[in-house]
């Protein structure tokens, strides 16, 4: 029997043809690699294709957003995975379309949409905000089915009033302050403006108008008018206006010399009682005086018809 000995170049061939006329597969990746897609174009191997996982959102995506009336409010939703899906927002109340990605399908200038990159975020932004954009608002993704994450919108309607009475007696020469108190304000306003009559009130360091506003936590503001050596120029009405907010007005009465009874509420009291019992007594003095006349005149008619009986 011949023995046929094969040199290695004849083997290594054998070796491939045996190779690739049979089903053999390469391993599967290691563990570190499950999940991920091998990257379009690229030489991979054979290595089997793993399903893309899809958007989802993330749970730090909150549901609930409080911003304050004429504040700025920001909905954000965070999504992973997005690949080349759109994002809309849509407002629940009248399924109007917002946003698609950067987009604004709106007229009303104060709504617009951004991605954050880095987290993956698309939030959207309502500007000075009305009482009337409290609501649902709908973050959807186009998937198919669509996929939504929905954010409630909470507006907080600050309170703003002037301490103490609507009118206010000084006397000329005194220093008075005005006091603006803001409640239930998430944020202090961005300004608080002050008027006498129609005019802007300035305060500078040399002006006898001074303004302040001091924060007082949690969610009070107050703002101050300080008026040095007040005048008689000085009264009529001053009103308070913060940033967005509702205005509150308060009327200031400068007098010379001693008060007025308005200005004591039981003296006026008093001089009111005491004007109506005055009142009173001679009403009942016109009365009883009445009464006496009418007596005298039926008497005086009595002697006259008598006289006349005796002459006859």
């Amino acid at each position: 029997m011949q023995v046929w000995t094969l040199s290695m170049e004849v083997r290594v061939a054998l070796l491939l043809l045996l190779l690739t006329s049979t089903n053999v597969r390469a391993p599967p990746p290691p563990p570190s690699e499950q999940g991920e897609e091998t990257p379009a174009g690229s030489r991979g191997g054979r290595h089997r294709r793993r399903a893309f996982p899809g958007p989802y959102f993330h749970p730090s995506s909150p549901v609930n957003v409080t911003t304050q009336l004429g504040a700025h409010a920001y909905l954000p939703c965070r999504i992973k995975n997005l690949g080349n899906k759109s994002v809309s927002w849509i407002r629940n109340r009248d399924s109007h379309i917002l946003t698609v990605d950067r987009y604004t399908f709106i007229s009303d200038e104060r709504f617009s949409a951004w991605h954050e990159a880095q987290t993956q975020t698309w939030t959207l932004q309502v500007r000075y905000v009305q009482e009337r954009d409290a609501g649902k608002y709908e973050c959807q993704v186009s998937t198919e089915p669509k996929m939504s994450h929905f954010v409630d919108l909470s507006v907080i309607t600050p309170t703003v009033s002037i301490t103490g009475k609507s009118d206010i007696y000084v006397k000329s020469g005194s220093t008075v302050n005005i006091q603006c108190v803001i409640t239930d304000a998430l944020e202090e306003p961005t300004y608080i403006f002050w008027y006498h009559g129609n005019r802007r009130v300035v305060g500078t360091n040399s002006d006898s108008y001074q303004l302040t506003v001091h924060r007082k936590p949690p969610d009070t503001s107050i703002g101050t008018l300080t008026i040095a050596s007040v005048s008689m120029a000085d009264s009529g009405n001053y009103t308070c206006a913060p940033a967005s907010l509702e205005m509150a007005s308060v009327m200031l009465h400068v007098v010379i010399g001693e008060h007025p009874q308005a200005m004591h509420g039981t003296n006026s009291a008093a001089a009111s009682t005491t004007g109506s019992a005055t009142s009173s007594v001679s009403s009942s003095s016109s009365r009883s005086s009445a009464h006496t006349h009418g007596r005298h005149a039926m008497l005086g008619v009595w002697l006259a018809t008598l006289m006349l009986l005796a002459v006859t």
